[in-house]
């Protein structure tokens, strides 16, 4: 069997007639004919019964395999399509709005991706979700990147959330710490906790939301200075919390001096992003995208 016989079987059946099905396929009648004779004596199986007038009607085993031959038809133009977003050069202008957190693993797939496709002009944004929701859908930016936005408003039912991994909090700490040896830490656990916190929206508004309701916790400072919140962390002077992929370093033996642990909590976090429904179908767009989810599935494996 081959696409070709796949493409008759369909035609013939969608048509009903070898000869209309054969113009339509630019093929003679005896061609289409034979290449349905052989596919017939390859599967055993009839799959039209042919009348005067080279009518052609599915037999019921016929119509089982015609469904099968469609799909798998469909799955190729899927995948000529899928194909020929890779193989297009490209070329304009991809503004990038995004959480603080992943911002590491951007940078290192701009890298690649400047170097790929020269003619692409990025510029890249750190904004807080409300923002970057607002910005995607009056399209001052192409690609929004944040954790799953939850119960979006109308007005913004116009943009599209795509998963990129999934994501969980978590707490990043000392490997020597007491709290180290739990698998998974509750809220209550960080009760009286020094706490530095990297300046992400997500991360303050969960703290107000879940942490500080639980009782007091002690905030040494906010920053969005990597190294001091690493060093703190390292010195054992405070924990950290923040999604997981924050910790996903893109440098081999920078995990030792902290461990990062699950903290219990009641939200879905989703990392993925989002673009408005007049953007999703840009080749620029969606080749970032799959790039970006590359790069996240790869530090999830480095990690």
């Amino acid at each position: 069997m081959n696409l070709e016989q796949c493409e008759n079987i369909v035609e013939v059946a969608k048509i009903g007639s070898l000869t209309k099905a054969a113009q339509n396929r630019h093929i003679t009648l005896s061609a289409i004919s034979q290449s349905i004779t052989l596919l017939e004596a390859e599967l055993g199986v009839t799959l039209f019964i042919r009348s005067r007038g080279q009518r052609a009607v599915p037999t019921a085993e016929g119509q089982a395999i015609i469904s099968k031959a469609n799909e798998v038809l469909m799955k190729v133009n899927e995948l000529k399509a899928e194909a020929q977003i890779y193989s297009d050069a490209l070329s304009g202008h991809l503004k990038i709005a995004t959480i603080p957190g992943p911002m590491h693993l951007i940078v290192k797939v701009i890298s690649g991706f400047k170097a790929d496709f020269p003619n692409v002009k990025i510029e890249i944004f750190e904004k807080g979700p409300k923002e970057i929701l607002d910005n995607v859908l009056q399209d001052e930016m192409d690609i929004g990147l944040m954790v799953s936005p939850e119960g979006l408003s109308e007005k913004h039912k116009g943009v599209v959330f795509e998963e990129l991994m999934e994501g969980k909090i978590v707490v990043g700490l000392h490997p020597q710490s007491p709290l180290a040896l739990n698998t998974i830490i509750t809220p209550e656990q960080l009760v009286g906790q020094t706490l530095v916190l990297y300046d992400d929206h997500y991360i303050q508004d969960f703290v107000e939301r879940y942490l500080l309701k639980v009782g007091p916790m002690n905030i040494l400072f906010t920053s969005n200075n990597t190294r001091a919140i690493d060093n703190a962390v390292a010195s054992g002077l405070a924990i950290t919390i923040g999604m997981d992929y924050s910790f996903l370093k893109t440098f081999e033996g920078s995990q030792k001096i902290m461990k990062t642990i699950e903290l219990r909590s009641p939200d879905h976090n989703t990392p993925g992003s989002i673009v408005s429904a007049s953007k999703q179908g840009s080749k620029t767009v969606r080749r970032f995208i799959n790039r970006l989810k590359h790069e996240f599935e790869e530090g999830i494996r480095r990690s």
